[in-house]
């Protein structure tokens, strides 16, 4: 048998890598253990804090290059300046992760405004995101694009509808893409988690604690595995879907 941390690193080291959302929660989790593994990773997020926050933590541990900028992913401005920076600094892509999504209520609670804007980033974001990472990708027939979905999709909770738009489209996005690009030697997965404590969730850092320690909750830690198992995997062998939850969330 192979050796395990060659195993999980062989698809990582060199390897560049684009994280949307990649400031907080999973994203950020995720692009510290790929850049500990060598990756040269890229993220950005629309909050300059959480960004210059997120980019000292990723560097302490990183045995790759790590680069970002702050941006708006439902701006099309932002997007083309995010693609310019990452062509200049890393020279295109091998995996793309899409994470970047907002939490929504219901439609009887939420605003238009802020139902286009979340559908924007949550769904519209993933879609211009994966445009254009499959144009670079397809050239040198390879790549990798993991989705960020969540269990929302199955759950169908009618406290946050909206949400669960967002992330049913996500789920039909990644089976659909998969039998559009697979054909260049571009993978993808979807991944969907439960709980999993983040900005997004409502309630406060202290409870979200509590809840991990009773297991009704995840780490982002937990996701950001999971991804790598996904993108660790040889060329023959695609995993098209986890659903991860915490042990006792009752979903």
């Amino acid at each position: 048998m192979e050796n395990l941390s060659d195993y999980f690193g062989r698809n990582i080291d060199q390897k560049r890598i684009v994280i949307t959302g990649g400031t907080t929660g999973i994203g950020k989790a995720t692009a510290e253990l790929l850049a500990s593994l060598g990756g040269h990773v890229f993220i950005f997020g629309r909050d300059k804090d959480d960004f210059d926050k997120a980019m000292d933590d990723i560097k302490l541990q990183a045995e790759g290059q790590v680069y970002g900028v702050t941006a708006d992913i439902t701006k099309k401005e932002d997007i083309h300046m995010v693609w310019q920076e990452i062509d200049t600094k890393l020279g295109g892509i091998d995996i793309l992760i899409n994470n970047a999504a907002l939490p929504a209520d219901g439609v009887i609670d939420e605003q238009y405004e802020n139902i286009q804007y979340v559908l924007d980033t949550n769904i519209l974001g993933y879609i211009y995101f994966t445009k254009e990472a499959v144009t670079r990708m397809k050239n040198q027939q390879r790549g990798h694009i993991v989705n960020i979905g969540s269990l929302s999709a199955e759950t169908r909770n009618g406290t946050d509808t909206i949400y669960v738009a967002s992330k049913s489209a996500i789920r039909g996005f990644s089976a659909a893409l998969r039998k559009e690009i697979n054909q260049f030697g571009i993978k993808v997965s979807l991944i969907e988690p439960g709980s999993v404590t983040s900005d997004m969730q409502p309630d406060p850092k202290e409870e979200q604690k509590e809840k991990i320690k009773k297991m009704e909750m995840l780490k982002a830690i937990d996701i950001a595995m999971n991804i790598l198992f996904c993108l660790s995997q040889p060329k023959r062998c695609d995993i098209i879907s986890v659903q991860v939850r915490p042990h006792l969330q009752s979903i």
